[in-house]
């Protein structure tokens, strides 16, 4: 049987998640999207709004929404520590409030000419797209 790593995901509210899993994927700032796995070599970088995903020792696959924070990957056993400056587990997700989020969002977008507008609408964007991906509703 394969090695195990630890994995915690941790927000400044709480501990969203803490368990074992065989693997974890997450996307990190110029990085793209990176997967650990037990025997991974030390690691820390920073994260953008994603959809991380945890894939359980039972064979389930934990959904997280990810709004930015770092990832570090460390020891024996492997570590996996997600810091993020908010999280939401797939389960907590209210999809229409963030399908109406996206959609405000897309919206300023399309006529805002206010750089600080658009700054905060693609970061709005960026929160509601990573809420739709860990849910599996979000169409390009």
């Amino acid at each position: 049987m394969a090695e195990s790593l630890i994995v915690e995901v941790v927000s400044p509210e709480a501990v969203l998640y803490s368990g074992e899993a065989d693997m974890v994927i997450t996307r990190t700032l110029g990085g793209g999207e990176v997967a650990f796995q037990a025997g991974h070599t030390a690691f820390l970088g920073a994260l953008i709004e994603n959809h991380a995903r945890v894939f359980q020792t039972d064979g389930k696959i934990q959904d997280i929404a990810i709004h930015r924070g770092f990832v570090e990957v460390s020891g024996t056993p492997t570590k996996v520590s997600i810091l993020s400056d908010t999280a939401e587990l797939a389960e907590d997700i209210d999809v229409e409030r963030a399908k109406a989020a996206h959609e405000r969002h897309q919206n300023t977008l399309r006529v805002e000419e206010i750089e600080e507008v658009i700054a905060e609408a693609i970061a709005g964007r960026d929160r509601a797209t990573a809420r739709l991906k860990a849910v599996g509703s979000f169409t390009a």
